[in-house]
C-alpha cells in the first residue's frame, strides 16, 4: 500500500495529513505556526516535524511507506528560496519524490475538480496564484500586500477603513460611522484620541477590526460600503493579472474563493465577481469549503503519479472533516 502525504505550513498554524491511494485520511497531525517569516527555518522545521510524527503515528506506517509529498509553505514567494526551503525538507527524512510551493496554491487544487484555475485568497493578508491546465506553470502577485499596492485582505481593509475615518476628522472626506466602531474598538475617549494614539502606536487598530466594516455597511453608511466595493475591485484586480499572465481571458476555469473576509457576502463578492466575469466571462466562482491540507494532499499524489480521481477527492472530503473542531472557513 502507498501513502502520501500533504503539509500546509501557515503563520499559526501547521496541519499534516496522510492519506492512502483511495484516499482515505489514516493520519493527522497539527504544530504551531511554520512560516519562516514569523518562526525562522529552525521553526519551520520543528514545526513539520511535531505534525508529521504525530500523522505517522495515527496512521501506524513508517517513513519509507511514503510515496509522495506535497507542501503548501507560507512565506515561500521566490525562487531564491528554494536551497533553503528544500534543506529543510530535506530534514525530514523523506526519501519520496516532493513539491512544494506557496500556500496560495494548495486550496485550487482542493476545490477545483479540475485542479487548475485562479486561487484567491483574503483573509488577513491577501494574495492570487494561478496555475495553467499542465500544473506547472503559474501565475501571481507578490503577496507582499499594500507594499505592492495589493489590496485587499483584513489588514489592508481595516488600513483603509482608518484612512476614511481620518479623511472625515479633516473634512477631507464623508462622516462615516466607522468612526464610532473603530473608538469603540480600540478604546479610545473620541475620534481625535483614536487618530493619535493610532498614528503614535499606543492604540492598535488591526485586522480583528475587519468584521465592524462588513457591519457598519449593512446598516446602511455610505462610507463602508463604498469601502467594500472598493476592496471587491482591488481583488479583481489581482485575479486579472494573474488571469492576464495565464491567458485565461476566454477558458473556463474555477475561481477559488478562501480566506474569512469571503465570509462577508455579496458587498464585497458581488463587485469583485463582475468586474472578474466582464474580464474573462468563462470564469466559474468556487467557495473553498474544505481545509487547504487536502490540496496539499493531492500535490503529495502527483508526486508519485497518481491522478486523484473524483472518488477520491471525495473520499479526502469526507475522512478529513473528522480531524477538524472548526468548519473551514470559506
Amino acid at each position: 500500500m502507498q501513502y502520501f502525504v500533504g503539509v500546509d505550513i501557515g503563520s499559526s498554524k501547521t496541519h499534516v495529513a496522510i492519506a492512502d491511494q483511495a484516499g482515505q485520511i489514516v493520519g493527522f497531525g497539527q504544530a504551531g505556526a511554520g512560516n519562516n517569516q514569523v518562526v525562522g527555518y529552525d521553526g519551520m522545521l520543528r514545526a513539520v516535524q511535531e505534525g508529521l510524527a504525530q500523522a505517522l503515528a495515527q496512521a501506524q506506517i513508517g517513513l519509507p511507506q511514503i510515496a509522495g509529498a506535497g507542501f503548501g509553505i507560507a512565506g515561500y514567494d521566490w525562487p531564491s528560496q528554494d536551497p533553503a526551503m528544500r534543506g529543510v525538507l530535506n530534514q525530514l527524512g523523506l526519501a519520496c519524490p516532493m513539491r512544494f510551493v506557496n500556500d496560495g496554491v494548495p486550496p485550487l487544487l482542493a476545490a477545483s475538480e479540475d485542479g487548475w484555475g485562479i486561487s484567491l485568497i483574503a483573509g488577513t493578508g491577501c494574495n492570487c496564484r494561478g496555475l495553467d491546465r499542465t500544473r506547472e506553470r503559474e501565475g501571481r502577485v507578490t503577496g507582499y500586500g499594500y507594499h505592492m499596492g495589493e489590496f485587499a485582505g483584513a489588514s489592508e481593509l481595516v488600513w483603509r477603513a482608518m484612512q476614511l475615518v481620518a479623511f472625515a476628522w479633516t473634512k477631507r472626506g464623508q462622516p462615516t460611522a466607522l468612526s464610532d466602531a473603530l473608538i469603540t474598538f480600540a478604546g479610545a475617549k473620541n475620534l481625535a484620541d483614536l487618530l493619535e494614539g493610532y498614528t503614535e502606536g499606543h492604540l492598535s487598530v488591526n485586522a480583528k477590526a475587519a468584521p465592524l466594516v462588513f457591519e457598519v455597511a449593512q446598516q446602511g453608511d455610505v462610507v463602508a460600503q463604498e469601502l467594500l466595493r472598493w476592496a471587491g475591485q482591488e481583488l479583481a484586480e489581482m485575479a486579472k493579472a494573474v488571469i492576464r499572465q495565464l491567458e485565461f481571458e476566454q477558458e473556463t476555469f474555477d475561481v477559488v474563493l478562501s480566506g474569512s473576509l469571503f465570509k462577508g457576502g455579496p458587498l464585497l463578492i458581488d463587485p469583485m465577481w463582475q468586474a472578474i466575469i466582464d474580464f474573462a466571462p468563462q470564469a466559474r466562482l468556487v467557495h473553498l469549503t474544505v481545509p487547504p491540507v487536502m490540496g496539499s494532499v493531492i500535490l503529495g499524489m502527483a508526486q508519485a503519479s497518481v491522478v486523484a480521481t473524483a472518488v477520491t477527492r471525495q473520499n479526502l472530503i469526507n475522512s478529513l472533516v473528522h480531524y477538524y473542531d472548526e468548519p473551514v472557513e470559506s
